[in-house]
């Protein structure tokens, strides 16, 4: 009897190889990649662990669009990021890319449902902000001024306006930085529950080893390059995180 051929296995989105960033300063070169090689598979969760000055900001904003590698090469699916041009690049953040950043980056004259309307309104099939600010458990809030929001708060405005346009990639860095701890775990339920919604890919870079054990596959660097790439058997929900 012939057997049906096996289920195919998760798609690759991101396929990085060989890539590198230097940077040339006055006092010399700084080498912030060195030569990395990565696969990110779509849906995955991966958090980017490492000292500061470890490469981790600099492959999520070479991923993101945000810059541009020195050499190697990095696929989107199949869209080549290292040989596009601005318009592609600003094309590709603008379709497929959802950033949350450690500082809010809120325009305080808006309302959360304006800050959020402010990607809706450019997005080519975004959900309605008050759908995304749902979403973060901010349905009450949607009037409020960033000044009248804790800071938990406010970064969950941040997440709904990363995720408003669908993305197929949300790209985090440092969003629990600046907040406590019963805030932090509140920004990554909002994330992890809105990128399994979306079906996104989900990059964390952070400085808090304690936050690891929420991801599909830990990434540890080091000077510029990929030290250890461990899998977690079990994704441990935000609450179970220690902190």
């Amino acid at each position: 009897m012939a057997t049906a051929p096996p289920a195919p296995g998760p798609k690759v989105a991101f396929d990085v190889r060989g890539l590198s960033k230097v940077y040339r300063t006055g006092a010399g070169d700084v080498h912030a990649l060195r030569g990395v090689d990565l696969q990110i598979l779509a849906g995955e969760t991966l958090v980017l662990l490492g000292p500061s000055g470890s490469g981790k900001s600099t492959l999520l904003n070479i991923l993101g669009g945000l810059d541009r590698a020195s050499s190697g090469s990095a696929r989107f699916h199949d869209f080549e990021l290292t040989g596009a041009s601005e318009t592609e690049l600003t094309r590709y953040r603008r379709r497929s890319v959802g950033f949350i950043f450690q500082f809010f980056n809120l325009v305080p004259s808006l309302t959360a449902r304006e800050n959020v309307a402010l990607i809706t309104e450019i997005a080519t099939d975004p959900m309605s902000p008050e759908e995304a600010l749902a979403r973060v458990g901010l349905a009450d809030r949607m009037d409020h001024f960033p000044a009248q929001l804790s800071g938990g708060q406010q970064q969950r405005v941040a997440v709904a306006r990363a995720i408003a346009k669908r993305p197929e990639l949300l790209l985090c860095d440092e969003p629990t930085g600046s907040l406590d701890s019963d805030s932090g775990v509140q920004v990554l339920e909002a994330i992890v529950d809105v990128t399994g919604d979306v079906g996104a890919t989900a990059m964390i870079v952070s400085h808090n080893t304690d936050i690891a054990g929420m991801a599909d596959r830990v990434i540890r660097f080091r000077d510029g390059r990929i030290q250890e790439v461990q899998p977690n058997a079990r994704k441990l929900a935000p609450r179970e995180v220690s902190w």
